[in-house]
């Protein structure tokens, strides 16, 4: 049996950025030297009007891929065709080399909570979400990734870790990882695990996105607020990935209190620095041990 093609047949774009409304302004006008831009999906979802337009603007100067927030790939409830079909259309537009949404859900019964809550860690749940995922991919017709989100409680119905459950359901339903490295120390803080054994575990293959970003810290929990520069620790989990998964696309969020441009580029020249460290020693181990790291 041969093994996977690296990262499943898709690019290393580099460090990017979400594009978000306060940037607009000087991204269009100034053409800042970025590799590529995150939208999130649902924004552009539509047939016309602003949106598009900015959009399009966007789209003649840079890569762009596209990221959800909605599809609620562990619902109980059936899948949103009208979504998809939206979803489906914007691809087209964009020919993001992926897309992604969350692995959680957001509601049921046409309910949508606006969070993204976690699912019970079960060989059940891996059956369903997986068979789900696989629709989505093969209807979309392009690369599908779920990334692992941050949360705040667990069920008593898990029987599996956290990165267990992520690893099953992206090998059983052939589809890519987009591993959020803040998310996975807010769970560590909130739930008392050990975040390297996160990143060691995730098939490294399988990984074709990273995401950074800051955080909000209270005395006994942490919340993923996508505000503030993104801290050592977190940093240094993004090295011991990029060490383990080697050249993977990599997007700076920042989604409240957003900065202005400057800070946020150099967070990302922050981000390009430390992974071109953590290739170079990874490139110095790699005949080491080959195996291991996939």
């Amino acid at each position: 049996m041969t093994s996977p093609p690296p990262r499943l047949g898709l690019p290393d774009l580099g460090i990017g950025v979400g594009l978000r409304i306060p940037h607009y302004g000087h991204v269009f006008e100034t053409k800042p030297k970025m590799d590529w831009f995150e939208v999130i999906s649902e924004n552009f979802m539509v047939p016309g009007g602003r949106p598009i337009s900015n959009l399009e603007r966007a789209l003649a100067d840079y890569r762009v891929v596209q990221h959800g927030v909605s599809l609620s790939i562990g619902s109980a409830s059936p899948l949103d065709w009208e979504y998809l079909k939206k979803l489906k259309a914007l691809l087209k537009k964009t020919g993001s080399p992926w897309v992604s949404d969350h692995l959680c859900w957001t509601g049921a019964d046409c309910l949508n909570l606006h969070d993204l809550l976690p699912l019970p860690y079960t060989e059940e749940v891996v059956r369903y979400v997986a068979e789900r995922a696989r629709i989505v991919q093969d209807y979309l017709e392009v690369r599908f990734a779920l990334e692992n989100v941050s949360s705040y409680m667990t069920y008593t119905a898990s029987r599996m870790t956290e990165w267990e459950f992520v690893r099953a359901i992206a090998e059983e339903a052939d589809v890519g990882i987009l591993l959020d490295v803040n998310n996975i120390y807010v769970s560590s803080f909130n739930h008392g695990f050990e975040p390297g054994q996160f990143v060691d575990a995730i098939p490294a293959h399988r990984v074709v996105q990273i995401h950074l970003a800051g955080h909000t810290r209270f005395e006994r929990y942490i919340l993923d607020t996508h505000s503030g520069h993104i801290i050592d620790d977190v940093w240094k989990l993004y090295a011991r990935a990029v060490e383990r998964c080697g050249a993977v696309s990599t997007l700076i969020e920042w989604d409240d209190d957003i900065p202005a441009w400057q800070e946020l580029q150099d967070e990302a020249e922050k981000a390009r620095s430390l992974r071109d460290a953590a290739l170079a020693r990874r490139a110095a181990s790699q005949p080491l041990d080959v195996e291991s790291r996939r």
